[in-house]
């Protein structure tokens, strides 16, 4: 960066913090993570920032809603070591992460369309999970989803799974509604909520006897991943334009 910046290119801190609603502290802050390019100085020892510093300090706050602070912060310092390709491919794998985390949605939705038990709450016959009187036991229903046996239990202890216990044997004995809530419980994981996030959903569901009440945490989850989807659009535009821009 040249320290002999003609007047008509020289930037201020404050020029380039108050468009964004920051102080001028975070955008000194941003060029000591490597956010932004190092800045020149002027004669006096003062900062000295240039329109290409204003469009890096536009591509990071573009990139954060897309792909989070901590990738958002690894991308711009691979730019600003020259490392494109290291930043390309950070951008790509946020591209797969949302790409499957559509397909998790879609394979919950698909769930919940056939989850709703008997309205007598009896498990359906044929359901295959080992059970007495229709009934699933907790080894052949783990092998059906995938788990472990620990992880049911675990649920169980979260109050997201509430099986009987047979009273000849002491076994656990899963209904249809219990089979249901934990398959809801284990496409919810997948799709990156907490255990402590599903527990009221699992509520709502056993309250209104079905899975009708999570049409709405879909179809806020479908938003946000609408959101991300055009914020990656955005913050892809912006990068360009950083990259275009001459250092």
């Amino acid at each position: 960066m040249r320290n002999d910046l003609q007047h008509g290119e020289r930037l201020r801190p404050v020029d380039l913090a108050r468009p964004h609603g920051l102080s001028t502290q975070a955008v000194r802050n941003y060029e000591e993570a490597g956010i932004l390019p190092p800045a020149g100085r002027t004669p006096a020892g003062y900062r000295a920032y240039t329109p290409r510093h204003a469009q890096a300090l536009r591509t990071f706050l573009a990139l954060v809603p897309a792909h989070g602070h901590p990738t958002a912060t690894a991308i711009m310092r691979s730019v600003n070591a020259g490392a494109v390709e290291d930043a390309l491919r950070l951008i790509d794998e946020s591209h797969a992460q949302l790409l499957d985390d559509r397909r998790t949605l879609e394979a919950v939705e698909r769930a919940l369309t056939d989850l709703s038990p008997p309205p007598d709450g009896s498990s359906a016959p044929g359901d295959g999970y080992g059970g007495a009187d229709g009934g699933a036991f907790i080894g052949p229903l783990a092998r059906r989803l995938g788990l472990r046996p620990a992880t049911l239990r675990k649920w169980e202890r979260a109050g997201l799974v509430r099986p009987r216990r047979d009273p000849r044997t002491g076994y656990r004995v899963y209904t249809a509604a219990d089979v249901r809530d934990a398959r809801l419980t284990h496409q919810l994981r997948r799709g990156g909520y907490l255990l402590e996030q599903i527990a009221p959903l699992i509520e709502q569901v056993r309250a209104a006897g079905g899975v009708e009440p999570l049409a709405a945490t879909m179809n806020g989850w479908r938003d946000r991943l609408t959101a991300r989807g055009r914020a990656m659009l955005a913050a892809a535009a912006e990068l360009e334009a950083y990259l275009a821009t001459p250092a």
